[in-house]
């Protein structure tokens, strides 16, 4: 990668996450950029772009929730910067990608690319969906019981990654397969899901005293 390129991400975009919610911090963007990069491995892409599109794909958070999917790849097809090192075309290709990541999207990526970063954001595993789940809730739904904290969690992940859920996988890799296999074993034993999801919301209870 192009060092001046590299410096304008760590340096002035990823810095955006630390001022997001828990489950968008900058873990989480460090996280996807490696898993993206580790896809893109058995395909023939530009890592360049792949790891732009990594570092952008919740840009669009500082503008909200909703349609963050939408302003990020607005944020990222007007900064000028990368301009000098990507062409109009792949300006594009690389905001379609971040526009059609979002897990409730029915339609299939553009690209490539976009499906890459749908895969990589995924990062499905048992601990991290139910610890991000929590800390959503605990910051958006402050004013909600604990017995409804856990509920609404196990509700959500039901939803979106149980065996009826929205989520869909594009590329379907072994770590996301797995990872939801191991989600539909715990939603089958609900009271074992739920004692797991308490002790998370007390770890996070704790941790914001």
């Amino acid at each position: 990668m192009n060092p001046s390129l590299k410096i304008h991400l760590h340096d002035t975009i990823i810095p955006f996450y630390r001022a997001f919610d828990p489950a968008h911090q900058m873990d989480h963007v460090k996280t996807v950029i490696e898993n993206s990069l580790d896809i893109a491995k058995d395909y023939d892409v530009n890592l360049d772009m792949v790891y732009v599109i990594a570092c952008y794909h919740d840009i669009g958070m500082q503008f909200g929730r909703k349609d963050h999917h939408i302003t990020g790849g607005h944020f990222l097809y007007h900064d000028a910067y990368l301009r000098l090192f990507f062409s109009e075309e792949e300006m594009i290709m690389m905001k379609e990608a971040i526009e059609d990541h979002r897990a409730s999207k029915e339609e299939e990526p553009r690209s490539i690319y976009g499906k890459i970063i749908a895969e990589a954001d995924r990062d499905i595993s048992l601990e991290i969906v139910m610890l991000r789940t929590v800390q959503f809730g605990y910051k958006h739904y402050p004013d909600i019981s604990k017995e409804e904290h856990i509920a609404r969690a196990y509700e959500h992940i039901l939803e979106k990654y149980g065996p009826q859920g929205y989520l869909k996988l594009w590329l379907k890799t072994k770590k996301n397969q797995e990872g939801l296999q191991e989600i539909h074993a715990m939603l089958r034993d609900r009271k074992k899901m739920e004692a797991y999801l308490e002790r998370l919301y007390e770890n996070e209870k704790n941790h914001r005293r």
